[in-house]
């Protein structure tokens, strides 16, 4: 995480303090942003998703699959924990110029080599399309491949989320797959203390929640744009599989859901399940 970020973090946890609570988190002020982030909602669920996505992955994998995009990667670490995988994929890494560029940064600053099967793709997707950014790279158009696209899309329109689903549709060979979030869109009528807090601190950051998706009517939505609904889970039922139950908050997990899609052929998209 960039200094800049832990720094806001911290300033924030430190505002809601008293002056006695203040000075004695000052000192150890490494473990301030560790104990907010491990007191937040969302820290489960961004477990337990990765998780997720990464089995989904290798089970592409053993089918086949050789390229894995990650659209609005951010910081995710994969190509880092599991460089034994990652060293069997074509990765393609897309993610806003300047977060992009401070990842990178840091991960040179360490001093770590990555293989030239990682590919990073600089490109704003408020103004660029995945199929056009992906255009830029080796991607292969011919071969299937796996996308995720974690804790994007309720920082998105409705419209943008649908747009990007179409344009992954429209780029990748027809049996892709991919892995994504979304909010159930009931959640951002939400009166819960729980959730208001979680909706300020975002905000606070420049993120605000800006749509989800009514889960009755969520396959329908892909068809349209292209995709076939493989499976949709609460972040409760995600917890449930991997045996995390109890550990975070159930009422807004219960408003978070992991999808798992496929690309249809051309022509299916608005054929009837």
């Amino acid at each position: 995480m960039p200094d800049s970020a832990r720094d806001m973090i911290r300033n924030s946890v430190l505002g809601r303090m008293d002056a006695a609570s203040r000075q004695r988190a000052m000192a150890a002020p490494d473990g301030i942003v560790d104990a907010s982030l491990r007191r937040s909602p969302a820290y489960e669920n961004v477990i337990t998703r990765t998780r997720y996505t990464e089995d989904a992955l290798k089970s592409a994998v053993a089918n086949g699959v050789s390229q894995y995009i990650l659209v609005g990667a951010g910081f995710d670490s994969f190509i880092l924990r599991r460089p034994e995988f990652a060293a069997h994929l074509e990765i393609f890494e897309i993610d806003h110029p300047a977060t992009q560029g401070l990842k990178r940064g840091r991960i040179a600053e360490l001093g770590i080599s990555l293989p030239h099967s990682v590919h990073f793709i600089a490109a704003d997707l408020s103004t660029e399309s995945v199929a056009d950014a992906l255009s830029r790279s080796a991607f292969r158009v011919d071969r299937h491949s796996f996308f995720s696209w974690l804790g994007v899309t309720m920082y998105l329109t409705r419209e943008a989320n649908c747009a990007t689903l179409r344009s992954i549709a429209r780029c990748a060979l027809a049996g892709s797959e991919l892995a994504l979030t979304y909010a159930d869109e009931r959640l951002l009528d939400s009166r819960s203390e729980k959730f208001l807090e979680l909706q300020k601190r975002v905000t606070s950051m420049g993120e605000p929640f800006l749509s989800g998706f009514d889960p009755q009517g969520f396959g329908g939505t892909l068809r349209e744009c292209g995709l076939e609904l493989l499976e949709d889970l609460t972040a409760d039922k995600v917890a449930q599989r991997y045996g995390r139950v109890g550990s975070s908050s159930s009422e807004l997990s219960s408003f978070s859901h992991m999808a798992l899609a496929r690309v249809l052929q051309p022509g299916e998209s608005r054929a009837k399940p």
